[in-house]
C-alpha cells in the first residue's frame, strides 16, 4: 500500500486554471496527492505545470505561512511550545454500514499516539466527544468532494476551539488529508483532519496502522508542511532544522541523502511518508513554526 496524504488548503492568491467541474475529485492515479482550490481538484494539466516534488502538491497558501518565524518571534513562541496546551478533539466515526466502526478502545489509543508525539511540542489532545454516522457517500469522500462538504456541514463541532477528526473510508489510496490553519476562518467548517479508518492502531492499514497518519495530518492541521516540500531548493518546509529532501520517502530507507548539501533525508521526521515505525520526532524548528501557526492563526485554539 502506498502512502499518499493530502493537504487541503484554500485559495488565497488569483490565479488562471482549469478545475475539473464533477463533483468528486480525480482518481489518485491521475493526480497523485490531492490539492483542493475552492473545493475543486486542479485537473492533471495544471499539476503537470505546478506541481513541487514528486507527490504533486501546490501550496496557496498567504506567503507569510510560507517563511520560517523571525528570531523574536521564534523566541517568543519557543516559550509558548514549551507548556503543552490541551486541545479538544471531536471524534467523527463515519461507516459504511459496520465498515469502518473504529472503537472507543482504538480511539483511546489513537489519542495516545497523539499525546506521545506531540508531547514537549505545545500541545497535548483530549477527547470531548465521539459521535458515529452510518453514511455510505460520506464514508466514500475525497478531498473537495461534495460528500466530504456536507459531512463536515453536518459533524463539525466548534472548529475554532475544538479540532475535528473525521474517520472514513476514501479509498484511491488516501491514508488522510488536513486543512492547514491559514486556508480558513477559525471558525469555519471545513477546519480538521481526514483519516482513514483502518491507520489508526489495531487498523489493517498496515504498515500505516500504528496511528502515525493521524500525527502526520495533525502536522499539518497545526501549521507544518511536508520535510520533502520544494525539494532541494527554495524554502522547502519554511524550517531550517530539516534537512531539504528531494522526493517523499517509502519504507524506512536508512541513510538516504536526496539533497546532499544539507545532511541526510529526514525519514524519521513525521512529516515525511515513511511507515509508521519509522517515524519517531519532529524538530526544534517544527516544535516552534507550529506554536507560530496556532497563535498566528487559530488563537482560539
Amino acid at each position: 500500500m502506498k502512502k499518499m496524504w493530502s493537504s487541503v488548503v484554500a485559495v488565497t492568491t488569483a490565479l488562471t486554471f482549469t478545475a475539473c467541474q464533477s463533483e468528486e475529485p480525480k482518481p489518485a492515479a491521475e493526480v497523485a496527492d490531492f490539492q483542493v482550490i475552492g473545493g475543486q481538484v486542479i485537473d492533471e494539466a495544471f499539476f503537470a505545470e505546478n506541481k513541487t516534488g514528486a507527490c504533486g502538491t501546490v501550496d496557496f497558501g498567504p506567503s507569510e505561512a510560507r517563511r520560517e518565524p523571525t528570531p523574536e518571534e521564534a523566541s517568543k513562541f519557543q516559550v509558548r511550545a514549551a507548556a503543552d496546551n490541551m486541545v479538544n478533539v471531536a471524534w467523527h466515526v463515519i461507516t459504511s454500514g459496520t465498515t469502518g466502526n473504529v472503537t472507543d478502545a482504538q480511539i483511546a489509543a489513537q489519542l495516545q499516539v497523539l499525546n506521545d508525539a506531540y508531547a514537549g511540542k505545545g500541545f497535548q489532545f483530549q477527547t470531548v466527544s465521539i459521535d458515529r454516522t452510518n453514511n455510505s457517500k460520506w464514508f466514500g469522500m475525497t478531498p473537495g468532494s461534495r460528500n466530504e462538504t456536507l459531512a463536515k456541514q453536518t459533524l463539525a463541532k466548534s472548529p475554532a476551539t475544538t479540532l475535528n477528526i473525521y474517520t472514513a473510508g476514501p479509498g484511491q489510496g488516501l491514508l488522510g488529508w488536513a486543512v492547514f490553519p491559514w486556508s480558513y476562518a477559525e471558525s469555519h467548517y471545513q477546519n480538521g483532519v481526514v483519516l482513514l479508518h483502518s491507520s489508526l492502531p489495531g487498523g489493517s492499514a498496515a504498515p500505516y496502522n500504528l496511528g502515525d497518519t493521524a500525527t502526520h495530518e495533525v502536522g499539518h492541521y497545526l501549521g507544518l508542511y511536508h520535510t520533502f516540500q520544494g525539494g532541494c531548493t527554495g524554502s522547502g518546509d519554511s524550517v531550517d532544522d530539516t534537512p531539504a529532501e528531494a522526493s517523499a520517502a517509502y519504507g524506512c530507507p536508512a541513510g538516504r541523502d536526496t539533497c546532499s548539501a544539507t545532511g541526510q533525508d529526514p525519514i524519521y521526521n513525521f512529516m515525511d511518508y515513511t511507515d509508521d515505525a519509522c517515524m519517531n520526532h519532529f524538530t526544534a524548528g517544527q516544535t516552534t513554526r507550529m506554536a507560530w501557526a496556532v497563535s498566528t492563526y487559530k488563537p482560539s485554539l
